[in-house]
């Protein structure tokens, strides 16, 4: 406690200098250390240690302890001693943090319930990476530092599949949750000036004439647009969503000072803008919902570096620290059952091995991904690397019920947009940029 409360007061500056970063920096960088100890690497689907688990709830009920003296004067009635009532103004905890913070706790209990509930289960089982060939289990992607893992030679039971599902469904619910929550907040941090500063003048530039003309033309679909990039690395994934994120910016920022002589006008109507910042908000959600364990992007981390409001840096925190384990559950719950598809069907086991040295095969050959047909056998998308998307023998009826519910869903989200628009711009608090260098 000695040592939290010391770094909390110098803000990371050691030195007592008062150099130290924001407040609000300090209690999230807190929350992000606290949690990479306490939970670490997740290699395997197990209770975590008792001491492990005392220590994350203490601790991180100190951090959070923070939000209780976050308050905002709010009306209420008062009765005098002759019963006259009056009107007057009381503290109370700040709206999002009331709302947020308990909601945060229940998907932490959840997720930590759900490790909880795998104590007994032995209808699977770790062998490590170390341990020979012929003793190893099956292992779903490329990781090799995990352990693998081994089912019965039948596969799982009919019971424990149901059991493994549901165990998936909730780990599901609170991954979509704290997402959610995460987004929310993100979308509330004001932009850094230095972020603007380092924009480019127009979407073009952003995006390159490649991206820019997929998005701009008359029919736009963005299930087909994300089939045509360049998938295949998490690098890549990340620097698709750092160009479409500063593209929204520079338009949004266009539509607010359209009427400015400033460098940042242009010819573009804004009706047209306003099109292509809606395609590009629909592509950042179907990228977030297909690749929910991405690192962070330029623009979030600008935001979280230059956050001042402490109840956001801890809203901001905690919401990415559960979303980043509860993917890690999702993953190695789909490892588990990977190798129960594997029992059942071995044939899955010598597909991924001819697609892996296919895959070595290009990399010798010196081919880039670019270069690829698409649709091609040996492309593989960070999706099938990852394991983020292994219902891979879903029906075409399904995936089309799926794509149609993002599609119902990105239009739900962009007809809320339209409806509040320059509310939302002014929510952004967006400001001309200095003078470029």
């Amino acid at each position: 406690m000695k040592d939290r409360f010391a770094k909390l007061i110098l803000r990371e500056d050691m030195s007592g200098g008062g150099k130290g970063v924001s407040s609000a920096l300090v209690l999230s960088n807190a929350i992000t250390n606290l949690a990479a100890s306490a939970f670490g690497e997740q290699h395997k689907l197990a209770p975590m240690a008792e001491d492990r688990k005392k220590r994350w709830r203490r601790e991180v009920g100190w951090l959070l302890s923070v939000t209780d003296y976050i308050v905002e004067f709010v009306p209420s009635q008062q009765t005098s001693k002759d019963g006259s009532n009056m009107e007057v103004m009381m503290t109370k905890q700040r709206g999002d943090l009331r709302m947020n913070i308990p909601a945060l706790k229940k998907l932490d209990a959840m997720l930590i319930g759900c490790l909880d509930n795998f104590k007994n289960q032995n209808q699977f089982w770790y062998v490590s990476k170390d341990a020979d060939e012929s003793e190893k289990g099956v292992q779903r992607c490329d990781k090799w530092w995990l352990p693998t893992v081994k089912v019965p030679p039948e596969g799982l039971s009919e019971e424990s599949r149901k059991w493994m599902q549901s165990q998936k469904d909730c780990v599901n619910q609170v991954l979509k949750a704290s997402m959610a929550i995460n987004a929310e907040i993100l979308a509330e941090m004001e932009i850094p000036d230095n972020y603007i500063d380092d924009l480019p003048k127009n979407g073009r530039e952003s995006l390159g004439d490649l991206i820019y003309k997929s998005i701009t033309v008359d029919s736009f679909d963005p299930g087909q647009f994300l089939s045509t990039m360049d998938l295949s690395t998490e690098i890549n994934v990340l620097d698709l969503k750092n160009k479409i994120e500063a593209s929204i910016v520079i338009w949004k920022r266009k539509m607010h000072q359209k009427d400015s002589k400033s460098s940042w006008s242009s010819a573009i109507s804004m009706e047209k803008r306003e099109l292509f910042e809606d395609r590009a908000e629909t592509i950042l959600l179907l990228l977030k919902q297909q690749f929910p364990g991405l690192p962070q992007s330029s623009l979030e981390i600008c935001k979280i570096e230059s956050n001042k409001d402490v109840g956001h840096a801890i809203l901001e925190s905690y919401s990415r620290v559960l979303e980043s384990l509860a993917s890690t559950v999702m993953n190695r719950i789909e490892d588990v059952l990977y190798a129960d598809n594997v029992a059942q069907d071995p044939s899955l086991l010598a597909k991924k091995r001819t697609m892996s040295s296919r895959r070595t095969l290009d990399e010798s050959n010196d081919q880039t991904p670019s270069q690829t047909p698409t649709g091609s056998p040996t492309s593989m998308t960070l999706s099938d690397f990852m394991g983020w998307s292994i219902d891979q023998e879903t029906s075409p009826k399904s995936e089309d019920k799926e794509t149609e519910k993002y599609h119902s869903k990105s239009a739900k989200i962009l007809a809320r947009t339209k409806n509040s628009y320059m509310e939302k711009l002014e929510a952004y608090k967006l400001r001309s940029p200095t003078t470029r260098h």
